[in-house]
């Protein structure tokens, strides 16, 4: 099973800082094609601000293979208009996007600040995501079986 999900900037940053991580493992997922990166322009953009911020270890070649992997990987949409008001605005862009991807795909907000977006089953920590993941693989290997 492919899990479409827009990746909150925050799941980058802790893989690039600890690759044998939960989110190491997302991105993991998201470079070799089991999670489909939802991305957009200002998704993008926001990546590339924020991993090119003098405090962080992270290098330039490190930085480019990420963000080209997820593009390559990914899928491209426009934002839809959202009504719920988040308390960080640039939060914001990345529920919209999702809420877009929902509308032809069971897609997910994958995000280490959880408490930063509404209470709703999609919007998912990069564990309940891995957990996500391992039941439909084993829901595939259930159903093969039969």
């Amino acid at each position: 099973m492919k899990v479409y999900a827009v990746i909150d900037t925050n799941v980058l940053v802790s893989a690039l800082l600890r690759w044998d991580s939960v989110p190491g493992s997302i991105m993991e997922h998201a470079l070799i094609g089991s999670i489909i990166p939802v991305l957009s322009n200002e998704i993008l953009s926001e990546y590339n601000e924020v991993l090119r911020r003098g405090k962080f270890p992270f290098a330039e070649e490190d930085i480019v293979t990420l963000i080209d992997g997820l593009m390559n990987r990914g899928v491209a949409l426009d934002p839809t208009t959202v009504s719920e008001n988040l308390p960080d605005p640039t939060d914001v862009i990345f529920y919209a996007v999702t809420m877009k991807a929902r509308q032809e795909n069971n897609a997910f907000l994958i995000t280490g600040n959880i408490r930063r977006f509404p209470l709703k089953p999609f919007i998912v920590t990069p564990r309940e995501m891995l957990t996500i993941l391992e039941n439909s693989i084993k829901d595939n290997i259930s159903r093969e079986t039969v």
